[in-house]
This record gives structure tokens, sequence and C-alpha cells, in this order.
């Protein structure tokens, strides 16, 4: 039975000429036996996902032979060809996109150090996502362009997820120091919030123990500790800062409901109460103190 080819593509009505990122088009194809794209460059990325068939993508430094389920980002400025195969032609989708900060957006979703294919699961968002970003471009409405960008980013998200859980961390950086980065940035992310060690460690999925163990390890100090000293931090940032502030409103600025608490703990590390540290600072601008960590 003859394969009967098909080819539809919508672009985005939003034309923005130096979008940091910005979605160009897509769309879908079912290929004929043995067609072939390229060899040619492109000067956007352009990422591919099949549907169903088989067909054989070739970068500069690879070739791969790819079926269902399967990715791949072409890299502007690469040359590249593609081909379905002679018995069970690919079908896929494909969207396109630029901007100054595309290839920063590609490299932290894992698609760097010439790394182009990605497998995806059963279940993969990626088609569904490529699919409404066309709906969203056929639509001609003005904030189709705001849209396909969150389905760009939901699309790149599970890229990162697949492409990362696939990387043997090597060299100098280890899954406990990986680990310990984590608990890091959800701390800075998270200390304005009354947030515990016990909600982070359920938010990164590991067990207190385990985490206080191998934080302290890394950095000297426990979780706590260094949670209590981010806060402090910042609070006497604010304390310089922001006058017009309370004590209550600085320490709930830091996640710190209790002010009383705030006080004693701020006093204990800095040998200074906030107010008097305030006005230490007020009396005179040049005056550093650093607190006892």
């Amino acid at each position: 039975m003859a394969v009967q080819e098909s080819y539809s593509v919508a672009s985005n009505p939003v034309y923005h000429d130096k979008s940091p990122l910005h979605v160009l088009f897509a769309g879908e194809s079912q290929t004929k036996p043995l067609h072939i794209v390229g060899p040619k460059i492109y000067d956007y990325y352009l990422l591919h996902y099949v549907e169903s068939g088989k067909g054989q993508f070739r970068s500069e430094q690879h070739t791969y032979e790819l079926g269902e389920g399967s990715c791949f980002l072409i890299h502007p400025g690469r040359l590249v060809s593609y081909a379905s195969d002679a018995a069970e032609p690919w079908s896929y989708r494909w969207t396109a996109f630029s901007g100054s900060e595309a290839q920063a957006f590609v490299e932290s979703a894992g698609f760097s150090g010439g790394q182009s294919v990605l497998f995806t699961n059963s279940g993969s968002l990626i088609p569904s996502s490529i699919n409404r970003i066309a709906d969203a471009f056929y639509s001609k409405k003005e904030s189709a362009d705001m849209a396909a960008l969150g389905y760009l980013y939901l699309i790149f998200s599970e890229a990162r997820e697949i492409l990362t859980s696939e990387i043997h961390l090597t060299g100098t950086e280890s899954q406990v120091q990986r680990t310990v980065k984590q608990m890091i940035h959800y701390m800075s992310a998270q200390y304005a919030h009354p947030v515990s060690i016990e909600q982070m460690c359920e938010s990164l999925g590991y067990n207190r123990a385990y985490l206080s163990r191998i934080f302290k390890k890394e950095t000297g100090m426990s979780p706590v500790t260094y949670l209590l000293k981010l806060r402090i931090d910042k609070s006497r940032q604010l304390l310089r800062e922001r006058p017009e502030l309370s004590i209550e409103q600085v320490a709930a600025s830091v996640g710190l409901t209790d002010a009383l608490y705030f006080s004693r703990q701020f006093k204990r590390l800095c040998g200074h109460s906030p107010s008097h540290y305030r006005s230490l600072v007020a009396s005179s601008p040049s005056f550093q103190h650093d607190c006892l960590y």
C-alpha cells in the first residue's frame, strides 16, 4: 500500500526581531519512502519528534537510526541531513525557534557537547505540545506567541528530565555534590517563606538524615544552620537598606514569623539586637560588622 504524503505548517503570527526566545513555526509531515532533506544548514533550532516509522538523521559528528518516540534537534549553522526509511517512512512533528537566549536554553536542557538526539518515554508530552503550538498559531491570536513559548518550555523540561537522568556524573562533581547544590538552590529560593528542612527533604525526595549528613560533610554546617545563616544575612541587608520596615516586617520577609525568635537568633549570631544593629548602621554608614559564623 502506497504511503500518502502529507505536510502542514503554521507560522507564528507575532514577529519579534530581537526576542531572547521566539517560536517561529510548528508543523507535521508524513514522508514518502527515502524522502531526503539536506545536506543543508539552518539559521534556527529545529526539533523533530518521530511519531511513527523509521529514518536516519546525520549530523556533522554522528549518524543515528531513529524510530517512534525519538527526537532530533538541529542546531543552527550545522550541516545536517535526514532521510526516511524505504519500507517504513517516518511521520514526524517539528517546531523551530531562535533568539539570543536559545543556545543557553537548549544547553540547559542537556543538548550540549554534540548531543542532538533524545529518546522519550511512553506518554511523552512532546508531540501534543508541538501540536498545541501549531494550533495556537493557526488561531492567529496575539496570545499565540506566549502560548507557544509555554509549550516550548514544557517540551524542553521533559527533555532535560530525560537527558540529565542519562548523565553519569564524573570528574569534579559527584552525585552528592549535585544534591547539595540542589539543597542550596532550594533554600536560596525559599528562605523568604516559612519553609522547613522537612519540607525541603520531601521536595527533593530524600531522607532528612541522609541529606543532613551529606550537607554537613560538604559545607561544614547543618542545613538548619545554613538556612538560619541565610535568613540572618538577608535580614541584615533589609535592616541596612529598608529603614521604614519594622523588625516584625523584616523577620517576616526572611521567613521567620516569630519576631522574638528572630531577634534572639540575630543577637546570638551578630552580637547586637536587630534594632541596635540598625541604629549603628544609621549613625555610621561605613559601619562593618560580621556575624559570628
